[in-house]
């Protein structure tokens, strides 16, 4: 049996299981740590008509749904006032796309497709063409197709059966782009940066340092927690992308946060086996306390006559219980989180005592790491 004076050899840990003891640092790709600046998507947006609907579509009150209707029918050269059209088989929606960073002509993209009106459903219905803009106001793409909707809504006097959200949908490669983009990778001095996904002072001077040390000596320069600078040499510039698959395959042994995740709602527990815990002291337990009541008659039958005063009276005992069970004392010193979770596992302590018990650790200063509650 486990000795009580023992636990917090182990008490930071992993959810629920098992955490490496020991683990070793390993050498990551660059291209795993972040990405060269001017590496990004954009966002495309776009207001369009979901039409062929089985009268699920936008009541005839919903003006929006009326002018837009009214819009396209001009378009075709048939002049129809808003007032005039009595259709729930249109529904207006948004519709969203994103540009990816070397988009050329004729890519397709993925569109997600949603409803901003009194819609009940877009089961069935089809997107008329709908231009995709920029934050810019420039039109990069444009969207049309039959939507792919995963859920259903039919109602029937009064009864209503639905899944999931039939109010929204999506069309894969639904959308053309219309103007290609091209990222911008050199500055003015011919020079490239890479961004740290998470900034490090010592995992950006790491990188910069297996840059010099794989690629050429004095090429790479860390500016700040996340940026590092690299010069392009002149002979690699009209190769850029056979240099820049090099310098995605550098690896390096980033630096890593001392950090603890948990999540309360899951019960779940996450930290790296090499957290330390200072020395420290922890006394766990419970308190149950359980009141049971006894009701008894008393009925002097005994008697043969008896006073106005005497009659039958209601007697109630009560017992007060209190069971304390003693949970356990731990004592540790320079203990790592894999340590004390191998401990508690050993106790059988359950995962939302170990919660409880971690951040009454880092409360009191023992938990050298970052504590995330989710």
């Amino acid at each position: 049996m486990v000795p009580r004076l023992q636990l917090l050899g182990a008490l930071f840990g992993l959810a629920l299981g098992a955490l490496a003891v020991g683990a070793q640092a390993e050498s990551i790709r660059v291209k795993d740590l972040g990405k060269l600046r001017g590496w990004r998507e954009n966002a495309l947006v776009g207001t369009g008509i979901v039409t062929g609907l089985a009268g699920t579509g936008d009541s005839p009150t919903n003006r929006v749904t009326r002018q837009a209707l009214s819009n396209a029918m001009a378009q075709f050269n048939l002049l129809v006032p808003p007032e005039q059209i009595q259709s729930r088989n249109v529904a207006v929606v948004m519709v969203s796309a994103a540009l990816p960073t070397f988009a050329r002509e004729g890519d397709s993209l993925d569109i997600a497709v949603t409803s901003v009106g009194d819609a009940r459903s877009l089961v069935g219905g089809n997107l008329l063409m709908t231009p995709l803009k920029a934050a810019s106001g420039r039109v990069y793409a444009l969207a049309q197709g039959a939507l792919s909707v995963g859920g259903y809504r039919y109602d029937a006097n009064g009864n209503v059966v639905q899944k999931n959200h039939p109010t929204v949908g999506s069309v894969p490669n639904g959308a053309t782009v219309e103007v290609g983009v091209t990222a911008q990778m050199l500055d003015e001095q011919q020079n490239i940066t890479f961004v740290l996904s998470e900034p490090d002072y010592t995992t950006a001077n790491r990188v910069a340092n297996a840059i010099n040390g794989q690629l050429g000596t004095g090429m790479a320069q860390a500016r700040d927690a996340s940026g590092i600078e690299i010069a392009v040499p002149a002979n690699e510039r009209a190769r850029l992308v056979n240099f820049l698959a090099r310098l995605e395959n550098v690896t390096v042994e980033p630096d890593r946060r001392a950090r603890v995740v948990i999540n309360e709602r899951t019960g779940t527990v996450v930290s790296g086996g090499d957290v330390q815990i200072s020395k420290v002291a922890i006394s766990h337990g419970d308190l149950k306390i359980s009141i049971a009541t006894q009701n008894n008659v008393s009925q002097p039958g005994f008697l043969a006559q008896t006073g106005p005063g005497v009659r039958t009276a209601m007697v109630s005992n009560s017992e007060v219980s209190v069971n304390e069970q003693n949970g356990p004392g731990f004592v540790a010193a320079g203990s790592t989180v894999s340590d004390l979770v191998q401990s508690l596992a050993k106790l059988k302590t359950p995962t939302r005592d170990i919660i409880s018990i971690l951040r009454a650790i880092k409360a009191a200063g023992a938990l050298h790491a970052e504590l995330v509650i989710q």
